[in-house]
């Protein structure tokens, strides 16, 4: 068949399962919009390229897929870096395409050309593949091998650009490939390695299962289950690993930030971690609550990039493969011979629900804003929390506000979607875009979403309100709003001393959010008590509209009152911050 450089680049991308496509049009991409669109691919245009990139990333999370990001020339792809080096540092697979100025161009000798700089050597060292289409015949080997390397080995980001002049040349190319014809997919591990892991399992009094992000984005969690459950074990998860699996919610605890998680991490004598760099958020699976049982304690890893074997700890036995591909030998083998249930399991679950609720509790006894002091936090987090929709999608955002959020939450979503190991704020409003737009166009439905978020980080990409209500999404923000940088006040003070001056971190006027939800056709809700949050989403949700809920708090709780924060500290484990 005869097709234009665009439509093949599209054709590609089917054969992976994408249909979805963030970026702003510009002369190199119109052709390629346009014919996605009539394709029946979701289409969607933000309002900055960086959180087009973030779009992007969460629906890959949310699709176990590769996603597409375009950003023009210039100007339009330097907005993308942000957004490029979290795909690098969250290892998410998303393909950055962008155009660039005919070759002729790029090799004059002359000055003051417009639009126009070298793209390439910018981002080299922050993907892991870089190419340029620059003959139209090069297009499926340069295509396959940017998705061969975002998701082989450890997955993340690939650039593509490709010259002007090419993109509308004409080729003559078979049906394009399956994915296996290709790569490797779901490749499983070493059949001997598999026997000595069942045999570590089988002897196993006290398994446990490391659960981390990779296990979230592979869509692995159905397998999960199955293997949870013939351990009749404890599920930890990594602080990027934070999505609950359907039917695992009772006994699954986040490391660190539960006390359940640190006695069966304590009491361990075989950790299976899948889907985790084990690295600094879980001590590297050495130090801290590790030590003890180290000498006995027998660790089998699941990861898909060999090199990563041994860097962090040593393992006894590695399973080299996809989670897609391993997770279904480890059943096999251990389907006839579950084990009974890990000592202490009983009481890891209620021991884990108990401390839900004195939390909830707890956080009854705090300022809840009917006084003159503003909600606190926690309380912020527990009515919101309370609040979350069944089945619904979970977006985290902000500094503090996570923090109250990882050791308070009342919920158990199934899809968590934030931004863990770059830390990078502000990816919230468009995290939450893209997730749900990928999860509607997989599935045809629009699930519920709930940002929770704070006043500061919000505030980054606020413009993509209008895209999240020109795409009709059922999404609530609730916004905690202390007018500061709550993470950096606390800072200052734990480096300072009470009273010192807050250089840079407080603003004079009361943004409200609620009012700027309004302008943008969304639905507003303005809160200063804690007993009227809960009302205010479901109002939110009621509306039809994309709702934003301003949440009054108080910013001394918020800067100083951070829970579990010195532990939060222990994840800089060479104390470089």
């Amino acid at each position: 068949m005869s097709v234009p450089v665009y439509e093949r680049i599209l054709q590609l991308l089917e054969a992976e399962g994408i249909n979805t496509l963030f970026g702003i049009p510009d002369p190199n991409f119109v052709h390629m919009f346009l014919k996605a669109e009539e394709r029946g691919w979701t289409v969607v245009a933000p309002h900055h390229e960086a959180a087009a990139g973030f779009m992007a990333e969460a629906a890959s999370r949310i699709t176990g897929k590769p996603a597409v990001c375009i950003g023009t020339l210039g100007p339009g792809i330097a907005n993308a870096a942000p957004a490029i080096q979290c795909c690098l540092v969250e290892n998410s697979p998303v393909i950055f395409l962008s155009g660039q100025r005919a070759r002729v161009t790029e090799q004059r000798v002359r000055r003051g050309r417009i639009q126009f700089v070298k793209q390439m050597p910018l981002f080299e060292n922050s993907v892991k593949y870089a190419a340029s289409i620059e003959y139209a015949d090069q297009t499926d080997e340069i295509i396959r091998e940017g998705i061969r390397q975002a998701i082989g080995g450890t997955p993340g980001p690939v650039y593509i650009e490709y010259p002007s002049h090419i993109i509308t040349e004409q080729l003559d190319v078979p049906e394009p490939l399956p994915p296996s014809r290709y790569r490797l997919v779901n490749q499983g591990a070493d059949i001997d390695r598999v026997a000595e892991a069942v045999q570590l399992i089988q002897a196993a009094k006290n398994p446990i299962l490391l659960v981390g992000h990779a296990v979230h984005t592979t869509r692995s969690g159905e397998a999960l289950k199955e293997l949870a459950k013939l351990m009749n074990c404890p599920v930890i998860q990594t602080s990027g690993g934070t999505s609950y699996i359907p039917g695992l919610e009772e006994r699954t605890f986040q490391y660190v930030f539960s006390n359940a998680s640190i006695e069966a991490v304590t009491e361990s004598d075989l950790c299976l971690a899948i889907g985790t760099e084990l690295g600094e958020p879980v001590h590297y699976g050495r130090y801290r609550y590790w030590v003890k049982n180290e000498a006995i304690r027998k660790w089998i890893y699941v990861e898909q990039d060999p090199s990563a074997i041994g860097v962090n700890r040593p393992i006894d036995v590695p399973l080299v493969g996809d989670i897609r591909g391993v997770l279904p030998q480890l059943i096999a083998a251990l389907r006839d011979t579950p084990l009974p249930p890990a000592a202490g399991l009983a009481k890891f679950m209620k021991d884990g629900q108990a401390e839900l609720d004195s939390l909830a509790e707890e956080s009854l006894t705090k300022s809840d804003g009917s006084g003159d002091v503003p909600i606190h936090t926690s309380r912020f987090v527990v009515e919101a929390s309370k609040a979350f929709p069944e089945d619904g999608i979970l977006i985290r955002d902000g500094g503090a506000s996570v923090i109250f959020q990882w050791t308070y939450s009342q919920s158990k979503p199934h899809d968590v979607i934030w931004n863990q190991n770059f830390g990078h704020i502000g990816t919230g409003l468009p995290y939450a875009t893209g997730a749900m737009l990928a999860d509607r166009a997989a599935t045809g439905k629009s699930r519920p979403g709930m940002l929770i978020t704070s006043d500061s980080s919000f505030m980054f990409h606020i413009a993509e309100l209008e895209t999240a209500a020109r795409c009709k999404l059922p999404l609530v923000c609730v916004v905690a709003v202390d007018n500061q940088w709550g993470l950096e006040v606390g800072v200052y003070k734990r480096t300072f001393g009470q009273g010192t001056a807050e250089t840079g971190t407080h603003w004079d006027k009361d943004v409200r959010f609620d009012v700027i939800a309004e302008g943008f056709g969304c639905h507003g809700e303005y809160v200063t008590k804690a007993e009227d949050i809960r009302p205010a989403i479901a109002r939110a949700y009621a509306s039809g509209k994309v709702g934003v809920v301003h949440v009054v708090i108080d910013p001394k709780a918020n800067s100083e009152e951070m829970p579990k924060y010195a532990e939060f500290r222990t994840w800089y484990a060479e104390g470089t911050q």
